[in-house]
């Protein structure tokens, strides 16, 4: 089953196209990369399917449905959660607050008898390793990603976009996020995700999308897409193709 297609979606910016025409789809209990050098567009591309800034032509379609510039608040409700690059919670509320805003307006009205319990659920469900009567602006950089994370669980997405989730964890802090995210997508949780840490994305994704200047290089296997020569010429430049080791050499 496909969760997620994006058909020929375009984001632009006055004269600049931030993302060119990419067409992609993801498959339920997949758990696929979004990789590209810095500026490439990725985080441009996932803003436009999830209804923060409209794409300017294409269509998105979520479990089959048209949901082409629907709001984050209505793309919610069809399924679709995520976190972000820098969190922003609510400064002066406390963690448990946080979370029981999601709660209660990220699911449809009566769904969720006990929010409170729910959001203390979902602080667990992610490890958050803190009091709950914390106040989120005392947070650091490692908490404040936990807590975004326990927020976009907290709505019951079937779908979920993480953006640099694992940005700034120590070695021991990675493992354990990797295993965070499989007993994610284990809930039923289909996952795109946007990340730079190769370690993370060859441990984690069965399939990769690769984009350069907002347009599809590469999709496919996570082996695929990691071997392709466009991506290794998109990361590290033309010289990385005359070193590699199956080069043709001249004679």
């Amino acid at each position: 089953m496909i969760v997620l297609e994006t058909k020929e979606l375009t984001k632009q910016f006055g004269g600049l196209t931030a993302v060119n025409a990419v067409s992609m789809h993801i498959n339920e209990g997949d758990i696929v990369g979004l990789i590209g050098p810095n500026g490439a567009g990725k985080t441009t591309l996932v803003n436009a399917m999830a209804g923060l800034n409209p794409p300017t032509s294409g269509q998105v379609f979520i479990f089959g449905e048209n949901t082409t510039g629907k709001t984050p608040e209505k793309m919610c409700r069809r399924g679709l959660s995520r976190t972000f690059q820098i969190p922003v919670p609510f400064p002066k509320m406390t963690v448990l607050e946080n979370v029981m805003t999601a709660t209660i307006f990220g699911n449809r009205p009566g769904t969720i008898r006990d929010p409170a319990a729910h959001s203390r659920q979902m602080l667990e469900f992610v490890d958050f390793p803190i009091a709950e009567d914390t106040i989120s602006e005392q947070l650091n950089t490692v908490q404040l990603k936990r807590l975004d994370l326990a927020r976009a669980l907290a709505s019951g997405p079937k779908l979920l976009f993480l953006d640099e989730l694992a940005s700034g964890l120590s070695e021991g802090e990675l493992k354990d996020m990797i295993t965070l995210i499989f007993k994610i997508r284990d809930q039923g949780i289909t996952i795109l995700m946007i990340e730079h840490i190769m370690q993370l994305i060859m441990n984690l994704c069965n399939r990769l999308v690769c984009i350069q200047f907002g347009t599809k290089i590469a999709e496919g296997t996570t082996e695929e897409v990691a071997n392709d020569p466009a991506v290794t010429k998109a990361y590290l430049g033309d010289a990385a193709l005359d070193c590699a080791p199956d080069a043709q050499q001249p004679a």
